[in-house]
């Protein structure tokens, strides 16, 4: 409890500034599942095109948070919601693939390491291509390099073709603060989830699997995972991020 408090006040805080802000189109909802809570954003296909990823700004150093993020937007466009959106080195640069506006930007990753990123198998969220969204695990993305308008790599997957990742276990202790995006059967919706508590990943998984309906899910992160969501009070601000994710509409 006392571990979590610097936490638990950083979201309060966030929650204060987010009333003060303006906030693009995104649906972003409060659910629990399981017991544990969550907020979920979900974009339909008729919004791919506003999903944006973020890495550099025009100086070409890292954006690092979502203020920054903001502050690079067009006048008259807001930030609907953002997250981290994948795995990244000290000094902020993607772990594995990044594409922005259909530019390869760092390439694909496909072997095994440590940590959670290399717990095969991982993957790859694209969006923009012959479906609007897609979770593709690594080694076929690689085999298929499919196109992507924006595509990021992190992992492990939270689920592979409906089944959980197999090294998740159901009674494990490992828990932290997780998000990560999960698509629909038929690729045209995206949901990008956060959870509000610590939960394991073998929870974290059931969320998009068994409460989404989601064949196919991508982990981004466990240890610096935040959101900005306006619409739900959240504006969450701590270590500074590698690649960013988020909806932009109008203010």
């Amino acid at each position: 409890m006392i571990a979590d408090l610097p936490r638990r006040l950083a979201v309060a805080f966030g929650m204060l500034v987010a009333l003060a802000i303006p906030a693009g189109a995104a649906t972003c909802d409060r659910v629990d599942h399981d017991g544990q809570g969550y907020v979920i954003c979900t974009v339909p296909a008729a919004d791919q095109g506003d999903l944006r990823l973020w890495q550099d700004g025009p100086d070409g150093k890292p954006l690092r948070n979502f203020a920054n993020i903001r502050r690079s937007l067009r006048e008259g466009q807001a930030l609907g919601f953002a997250m981290n959106a994948g795995m990244f080195h000290p000094d902020y640069r993607p772990v594995g693939l990044l594409v922005i506006d259909g530019e390869e930007l760092s390439p694909i990753v496909t072997g095994a390491s440590d940590g959670n990123f290399g717990l095969l198998p991982n993957g790859v969220f694209c969006a923009g291509g012959a479906r609007p969204f897609q979770v593709i695990e690594s080694r076929a993305f690689a085999d298929l390099r499919p196109d992507c308008r924006i595509a990021t790599q992190s992992g492990p997957m939270l689920v592979v073709d409906g089944d959980l990742h197999p090294r998740f276990l159901k009674d494990s202790d490992s828990r932290y603060i997780r998000n990560g995006v999960g698509v629909s059967p038929d690729g045209q919706t995206a949901w990008f989830a956060i959870s509000n508590r610590p939960v394991t990943f073998h929870e974290f998984g059931r969320l998009f699997r068994d409460g989404l309906g989601a064949r196919d899910a991508l982990y981004f992160d466990g240890s610096i995972s935040r959101l900005y969501a306006p619409s739900v009070n959240r504006a969450d601000f701590g270590r500074s991020m590698g690649p960013i994710i988020g909806l932009v509409g109008q203010d």
